[in-house]
């Protein structure tokens, strides 16, 4: 399988993101970062870790017609060659097993896609957390009525015949105004084509979207609504997501101050 990594500005975490896709019990096919023409050192970085880690294929891609996600996205996955196409953010941090278990969900010729839970590994009770986050997606899950399984853009695989399926037909979102992974899931589910939920498939994230001030937070949520209306779904339950997400923002943004606050102080200068 390949693991595709879209990256714009990420010189802080793309170097833990690659290592951990490269220490894995099965070792992906490929690792590509595709850098969306970065201001910063996230491609020195990468070919930092070219230079370290010969033994793994870990391919530099750049896409510099246009600025944002979505392009960037499709211009990895185009590029990919494994017969599964892995789509994390550059600041996951795969679990040891990912790629394993990753295969096992895809075992099963019917699953198209799928998806797992996330550990926020800069928050505090991580594994209480891991286990909050499955819970909810589960919840989610049963809310929808099984209509729709969500792939989560920082934890998801889809087969390469699906992704050619629908590639053509994905929204370009140039207004920046849904959720690219829900478009990929609707267009799936359009088509007929099976989502997994895989809840051993698991991914480290950082909790950084919580640093967003309420009004941000909220135009985040609400990316579910506007991504429903482009593909003209009116169904009440949908709307359950929303619910559900921004309902967490002020208990998790607590415990994130708390979290940090207990850090210890980086040292700057001296031996």
């Amino acid at each position: 399988m390949s693991i595709v990594v879209p990256a714009y500005n990420e010189e802080s975490v793309i170097r833990q993101c690659v290592t951990a896709a490269i220490y894995q019990s099965v070792p992906a096919h490929e690792i590509i970062v595709v850098d969306n023409m970065s201001k910063d050192s996230t491609a020195q970085i990468v070919r930092q870790l070219q230079s370290e880690y010969p033994e793994s294929r870990i391919i530099l891609l750049t896409q510099d017609r246009e600025q944002g996600l979505i392009p960037t996205r499709n211009f990895g996955l185009d590029a990919a060659t494994g017969d599964v196409l892995g789509r994390i953010d550059a600041d996951s941090l795969l679990e040891p097993d990912w790629v394993e278990e990753v295969q096992r969900a895809f075992m099963d010729s019917s699953v198209q896609a799928a998806t797992g839970p996330v550990i926020y590994y800069d928050m505090p009770m991580r594994r209480f957390g891991l286990k909050a986050d499955d819970k909810m997606r589960q919840l989610l899950l049963k809310l929808s009525r099984h209509e729709y399984h969500f792939l989560f853009g920082s934890n998801m695989a889809i087969r390469r015949t699906a992704w050619e399926a629908i590639r053509d037909s994905t929204c370009r979102d140039e207004k920046d105004e849904m959720h690219e992974d829900i478009d990929l899931s609707l267009h799936l589910a359009e088509r007929g084509l099976k989502i997994q939920y895989w809840p051993d498939m698991v991914s480290g994230m950082s909790a950084r979207r919580l640093e967003d001030s309420p009004k941000d937070y909220r135009y985040y949520v609400q990316r579910f609504d506007r991504t429903y209306k482009a593909h003209n779904i009116k169904k009440i339950a949908l709307r359950a997501p929303m619910a559900v997400i921004f309902s967490v923002y002020y208990p998790a943004k607590l415990l994130r101050a708390i979290h940090s606050a207990n850090q210890p102080p980086v040292k700057r200068g001296g031996v």
